[in-house]
């Protein structure tokens, strides 16, 4: 019988980080952390996730408890499971499955600096995100791939573009869309509600009308929606939601709101503490 070709021995990105939180919690501190990361660091923040359930349960932790920056290509299902208290920013790309099973984190994506033209132009994650999300928050400034947040069914998300199939099986949450939408956006959409800027004259072209129509824009629509465009130029820098908030009542009229036909209306309180910071 020959010899076993056994894998090296693995150091986890997530595990180290996770190490270095656990140091900084046991003395009662905030945690500021950097950290390079490239395509073979997966699932980073399942192990934050793990060490933080351990000590504090679904609650997670006080807001911007752990904070962590990273550089570079993120593997896969980056800042999955990630609960409330941490926040994770990357200036660089993410591939498929960003905030998969996302739990109160907030994940904040913008393009490298050197990135040449505008954001809304470049798409920045992969495919699947946010797949199963129950709540937080993801502001990226760029373009997402197909199946942007199937099945969330808690999480808050700004983006400035995303692939076919948007919002695919949503049953919660809320989603922006600061630019071009792909095909057959809300198939099975049973809750939650979609932002969609109609700046070409599209809809309802990319919709799928089946579960889910159209509504106006009213006062408090207005409201929260501004205040995540808000939100979303402050975390990111993104010179798209620039651009909207400096002309915003020209780019309001082009928004469409799209939302299940019998939804019942309910504000998470990502949404709250944006209007109020507003």
């Amino acid at each position: 019988m020959g010899a076993r070709n056994a894998l090296p021995p693995e150091v986890r990105l997530d595990a180290r980080l996770a190490e270095a939180m656990r140091d900084a919690l046991d003395r009662g501190k905030p945690v500021d952390l950097r950290a390079a990361i490239g395509n073979g660091d997966r699932t980073v923040g399942a192990a934050f996730a793990w060490e933080i359930a351990r000590r504090c349960g679904d609650a997670g932790l006080p807001p911007r408890t752990v904070r962590v920056a990273f550089e570079g290509v993120a593997g896969q299902s980056f800042g999955a499971f990630l609960p409330a208290g941490v926040t994770f920013r990357l200036a660089g790309a993410a591939n498929d499955y960003v905030g998969k099973g996302l739990a109160g984190g907030e994940i904040v994506l913008a393009p490298d600096p050197r990135l040449k033209g505008p954001s809304d132009r470049h798409v920045l994650l992969g495919n699947t995100v946010l797949y199963g999300a129950t709540a937080g928050s993801l502001y990226a400034a760029g373009r997402a791939g197909e199946r942007f947040a199937v099945r969330n069914s808690g999480a808050t998300a700004v983006v400035e573009g995303v692939g076919d199939h948007g919002c695919e099986y949503m049953i919660g949450g809320t989603v922006v869309v600061l630019g071009p939408t792909g095909r057959n956006f809300a198939a099975g959409m049973t809750g939650g509600e979609a932002f969609m800027l109609d700046a070409d004259g599209r809809f309802p072209e990319p919709f799928n009308p089946q579960l889910v129509h159209a509504t106006p824009l009213h006062g408090r629509d207005a409201a929260r929606l501004r205040a995540l465009v808000a939100a979303m130029a402050v975390r990111t820098g993104s010179a798209r939601a620039r651009e909207l908030l400096a002309d915003w009542e020209a780019w309001l009229a082009k928004f469409v709101r799209l939302a299940p036909r019998d939804e019942v209306r309910e504000i998470s309180a990502e949404e709250e503490g944006a209007i109020a910071a507003d």
